[in-house]
């Protein structure tokens, strides 16, 4: 076989290609992209927009109901000055082509008063279903907006979230309970009262002071609020003196006994030795419903509980509990130095233990 022949029959396998090298690729962002210092961790908001006033309408579910013309105008005067400090936030209704206020209407009605065209808002695509708990979320947690309004919007929620018990409605806007049933005792009281919440002329503090009294003594307490600036601590105290003293249900008697009992709060404390046993009925009712725990069971603690709630009581805590119990402890060591125990004490205190071992018994 020649030489040639032998060439042609060896397989001869091209040269391997060389590696390939990748190109890296850029895209418009990158090209375009803030590469400044203070852009690091930064992230721009494809929703956030500066919108015309006229393209936006406010929410007619929106809880606020009632705008401080005062406290709107201040901040009209703010927003003049500074500009819009915070955007705010608007859903998109495409049936109405128009934007709808979720956050901020207070921003979005001063910038109209402070003469501005557009505000800045960013947009959200927010469920019907969650429009009332965002507002809510929003507001309720928030001083500004007034007791009343909080409640009738907590009601509209619980209806929204198919008539949910109050604990789940509390868990959906992140508030206590105990809050909730606070709230919602301002829409227990008369129109014209939650008039004086809504403007601002009756705290909501002050308020639960009318709740439980009948209409004439309401009146009356009511008057006194309006007229005079009087802590949320003294209106309870007169209301409470007004039910212990068995106070007719007329508006001057009413009258009266509320300027005595203002005398007789202002006055100092003098101790006077008493054989007559004189108790704080609604510390005898309390002790009372604890009591009612060892024979009535589930009834007793679904009474005690509302009856927390209706008050506003703070949930248990060990903590708060010990400190209590420390100082009764060191009022009964003073109290040994007696000669004698005052009757009213002695009968609370008796109450005080039949509780105590109603509680320990279950």
């Amino acid at each position: 076989m020649s030489s040639t022949e032998r060439l042609t029959d060896e397989v001869i396998s091209p040269p391997a290609p060389a590696p390939a090298r990748s190109k890296k690729r850029f895209n418009l962002d990158d090209l375009l992209g803030d590469t400044r210092p203070q852009a690091v961790g930064v992230t721009e908001l494809p929703t956030a927009k500066e919108i015309r006033l006229d393209r936006i309408k406010a929410d007619p579910l929106q809880p606020r109901t009632t705008f401080d013309e005062e406290r709107l105008a201040e901040l009209a005067e703010s927003i003049r000055i500074e500009g819009v400090l915070q955007p705010i936030v608007v859903r998109y209704d495409a049936s109405a082509d128009t934007y709808v206020v979720v956050h901020g209407e207070r921003r979005w009605r001063a910038s109209g008063i402070a003469g501005l065209a557009t505000i800045p808002a960013v947009v959200r695509d927010v469920p019907e279903d969650r429009r009332l708990i965002h507002q809510l979320m929003e507001n309720v947690v928030r001083d500004d907006l007034n007791a009343v309004d909080r409640a009738t919007a907590l009601r509209a929620l619980k209806q929204q979230m198919n008539d949910a018990p109050w604990d789940d409605v509390a868990g959906a806007v992140g508030i206590k309970r105990s809050r909730l049933f606070q709230l919602l005792g301002t829409t227990q009281l008369p129109d014209n009262i939650q008039a004086d919440i809504r403007a601002g002329r009756i705290s909501e503090k002050q308020s639960r002071a009318l709740q439980g009294l009948p209409p004439e003594q309401q009146r009356a307490l009511r008057d006194v609020l309006l007229a005079e600036t009087i802590p949320a601590e003294t209106a309870m105290a007169i209301a409470r003196r007004l039910k212990k003293d068995g106070v007719p249900d007329d508006l001057d008697a009413a009258a009266v006994a509320i300027a005595k009992i203002r005398r007789d709060l202002a006055e100092p404390k003098i101790r006077v030795a008493s054989t007559e046993t004189v108790t704080d009925p609604e510390l005898g009712q309390l002790l009372g419903a604890l009591t009612a725990l060892a024979k009535d069971g589930r009834p007793a603690r679904v009474g005690l509980r509302r009856m927390a709630d209706w008050n506003g009581f703070e949930p248990y805590d060990s903590e708060r509990m010990l400190d209590e119990m420390y100082a009764l402890g060191m009022s009964l060591a003073r109290m040994s130095e007696l000669d004698s125990v005052d009757p009213a004490i002695a009968t609370s205190l008796r109450q005080l233990k039949a509780a105590i071992d109603a509680a320990l018994a279950r």
